[in-house]
């Protein structure tokens, strides 16, 4: 059994302008090496030259810490439509995005990427055929850049269940038959990145809103687990901290327990903390990080 903590650096955007500063802390304040990097901080927006030059910066840095990409995988500017958009020039815009994020992950040697499914307008996901029309050229995008992404040596694409059905895989039985509909002559194997705080909080299925109840039924699929400390609204990406931990539901050992019992061997369990830029969240920011980390590495199961 392998349960590998790391980080998701979304909490860096705007914090950290130099990945040798990044990764510095990551290694020397965190003690950590799995490290699961955000879109944010080196984007397919970027144009050629200045995203070579990026690239060779990151990589630079990353093996002089010895770090492990574990995946690749979309932040806060990317909470967009993308694939599932309703115009076909934007979804091929969107295609080719995610192509260049494959070359991005490539290049640094991290075998696979990761992302929201795709969201849904109101218009679209309120009308029944719509919808049906849309998730299906939504499966269909995610195939043609998993053909690409499989001739540049990319393994798996990760995707997160959200909160909402605009989101996709928001219920129990949204995220299973989604699971299968993507999977279904994939040319990768689709795996499951889930966020503990996610779940339609409207549903009357108690199981919806159980991060223990998701992580047991998908154990199998799994890759990632997103961890940040969860309450009762489901309200923020809370750190792991005394305050929280009081008030908060996810503690390491039922977590760990529930992707053991039900066939989960090895997966990265991944922090993704947000603070807003506002005080005291801010300032406490890092500490608030160094402190969650270590409320995890408590845990013997944790790598």
């Amino acid at each position: 059994m392998k349960y590998n903590l790391g980080i998701n650096t979304g909490f860096a955007v705007n914090r950290f302008c130099e990945p040798k500063e990044l990764f510095n802390f990551i290694k020397n304040d965190l003690e950590l090496n799995n490290v699961q990097l955000s879109a944010d901080l080196i984007s397919p927006f970027y144009e050629k030259k200045l995203l070579s030059a990026q690239i060779k910066k990151y990589k630079m840095e990353i093996n002089k810490n010895s770090i492990h990409i574990s995946s690749l995988f979309t932040g806060a500017f990317t909470r967009l439509n993308h694939l599932a958009h309703s115009d076909k020039a934007i979804q091929k815009f969107w295609i080719n995005w995610f192509k260049t994020l494959v070359n991005i992950s490539s290049e640094l040697e991290c075998e696979t990427i990761g992302s929201h499914f795709g969201i849904f307008s109101y218009k679209d996901n309120n009308h029944p055929g719509l919808r049906k029309m849309r998730r299906k050229q939504n499966i269909e995008n995610w195939h043609e850049i998993a053909e690409y992404a499989k001739n540049k040596g990319i393994k798996t694409i990760m995707w997160e269940p959200m909160s909402i059905s605009r989101e996709q895989g928001e219920t129990i039985q949204a995220c299973k038959k989604l699971q299968k509909d993507v999977n279904e002559s994939a040319p990768l194997p689709f795996k499951i990145c889930m966020d503990v705080d996610h779940g339609e909080l409207t549903s009357k299925n108690k199981n919806d809103t159980d991060p223990y109840y998701w992580l047991s039924v998908f154990a199998k699929d799994i890759q990632a687990v997103h961890l940040k400390q969860s309450l009762k609204d489901k309200g923020g990406h809370w750190p792991f901290t005394e305050k929280y931990n009081k008030i908060g539901k996810i503690f390491p050992s039922k977590v760990i327990n529930a992707l053991k019992k039900n066939g989960c061997d090895e997966t990265d369990l991944i922090l993704e903390l947000s603070f807003r830029e506002r005080n005291p969240a801010d300032k406490s920011a890092l500490n608030d990080i160094k402190k969650s980390v270590n409320f995890w590495k408590k845990n013997n199961f944790v790598n």
